[in-house]
């Protein structure tokens, strides 16, 4: 049974369900990537642990980094909250490299809760490892699938959007292109960079949701009759989820 979802499941972001989606997209993302990339290049899965910490509260101070953007077509200060400590997740992000020199050519990141949250050590990491392959050869593709939490922070505001695809080609930097995704958008076809001058290669963000999706039986997991995991949505935004789930709001 398919998401009734067109693009983005919001369903998808409760704690109960997203490090099992999230290893399971980076898995379907290597899987695209090795049917189009071999035998010069290949992509890997490269385990980490991250430490998911529950805010009880709100959310506190900003990190500094920088960019600029190129739009593509088609959070506030606060006093500090307890947070509580759960175990370790062990995730993964995919790295392309080239197969001969075993150099690393793309890194592909998918935000974790830890890696958009004040002050966590998930989130200082992250953006250490970020300014490191920003500095390096290497290009940089960032998936942005939760709407809740502080994302990595770009020179310019981006336009107003739940979730978000940041490419920085090395060769551009320090300009990035950035997809705003609406709750109501399909997921784009991403462009993966390579070493120039092989072309890049797709990456079909909505066949990978569409087949985790099955794979993970999440149909039978997540509870449509009930409000999405905050943050809470906009007005609109919840005046279109109502009525696109009509079907499964208990009476």
């Amino acid at each position: 049974m398919p998401s009734p979802f067109p693009g983005m499941d919001p369903y998808i972001e409760g704690a109960a369900v997203w490090p099992d989606f999230h290893n399971n997209l980076a898995t379907e993302i290597q899987a695209q990537l090795n049917r189009l990339i071999q035998p010069r290049y290949y992509a890997a899965l490269t385990p980490f642990v991250s430490y998911e910490l529950l805010g009880i509260g709100q959310p506190r101070r900003r990190l500094p980094d920088v960019g600029i953007i190129e739009a593509q077509p088609g959070w506030r200060e606060s006093a500090a909250a307890p947070m509580i400590a759960e175990p370790p997740v062990r995730l993964y992000r995919v790295q392309v490299f080239l197969t001969e020199s075993q150099e690393l050519v793309t890194a592909i990141e998918i935000l974790s809760p830890a890696n958009k949250r004040r002050t966590s050590e998930g989130r200082d990491e992250y953006l250490h490892k970020r300014r490191e392959i920003l500095a390096s050869a290497a290009h940089l593709l960032e998936i942005d699938l939760l709407r809740g939490g502080e994302r990595p922070p770009l020179e310019r505001p981006v336009p107003v959007a739940p979730y978000y695809v940041v490419l920085s080609r090395a060769e551009r930097r320090p300009t990035v292109a950035v997809w705003p995704i609406q709750l109501e958008d399909r997921l784009p076809v991403l462009p993966v960079p390579l070493v120039q001058p092989d072309p890049d290669v797709p990456l079909d963000l909505g066949v990978a949701l569409a087949s985790i999706y099955e794979r993970g039986a999440y149909a039978l997991r997540l509870d449509y009759s009930q409000s999405p995991p905050p943050p809470p949505l906009s007005d609109a935004d919840t005046a279109w989820v109502d009525k696109l789930l009509s079907g499964y709001k208990t009476a």
